[in-house]
């Protein structure tokens, strides 16, 4: 999964995109709203982590306009957005929500609290259990494990956030740029083969029967059985 911080301050910016990263997200971070426009419209994000106050604008109105479409994001699928703000009254939490906002964190919090709610949104989609189960495969986030069959599966975190937006999106066919977009961070080089040598790997790791298929001309896709 790929997030996007929208942080004015360097220091919490790069401290949440850490401990993000190291939950197995591919995250960028931006920290002016106009920067965070740009980001938006040129790659795919899960989810995006939004700060309330920007030194160049609101970002309560960039939440607005990318719930009503007038921000374009890249795939045509709006992100969940987590509004992160020092304001704790009624009235701007109700504002935040109303806005659009899929959540409302205050300042300051715990890191654990926002990556509990960073998960609870990406799987608010799909299923209510933090734990993903696909065919023979079982996949707890929380606790990076993954297993086929009950045995556990030994996966770098690049192939583990692979597997995971795999199970999330089970049979449906994806192409590199799609992967690429939703599973490595701004930082990847588009023209390196990288998505192909980590779905190779990842293949490798699962065994067989192969699960991961190839739809030539198309991309790969997680099989449901």
């Amino acid at each position: 999964m790929r997030l996007l911080v929208v942080e004015d301050e360097p220091d919490l910016a790069e401290a949440i995109a850490r401990g993000l990263r190291r939950d197995g997200y591919a995250v960028d971070v931006a920290l002016k709203a106009s920067d965070a426009e740009l980001k938006l419209r040129s790659a795919g994000y899960d989810l995006v982590c939004l700060d309330w106050n920007l030194p160049d604008g609101s970002g309560l109105q960039l939440c607005r306009e990318l719930i009503s479409g007038e921000l374009p994001t890249l795939e045509g699928e709006r992100p969940r957005i987590l509004m992160l703000t020092a304001r704790d009254d009624i009235e701007a939490r109700v504002a935040g929500l109303d806005a659009g906002a899929d959540d409302y964190l205050v300042k300051p919090f715990a890191f654990a609290e926002l990556s509990a709610r960073v998960r609870a949104l990406l799987r608010r989609e799909s299923a209510t259990d933090p734990v993903l189960r696909v065919g023979p495969l079982t996949l707890d986030q929380p606790r990076f494990q993954a297993t086929r069959d009950g045995e556990p599966l030994e996966l770098t975190a690049k192939e583990f956030s692979l597997l995971h937006y795999f199970m999330a999106n089970p049979g449906i066919v994806m192409s590199q740029e799609h992967l690429l977009e939703h599973v490595w961070d701004e930082m990847t080089d588009p023209l390196t083969n990288v998505v192909r040598v980590t779905v190779s790997n990842l293949r490798k790791k699962l065994g067989d029967p192969a699960l991961i298929t190839t739809v030539p001309g198309r991309g790969y896709k997680l099989e449901e059985d």
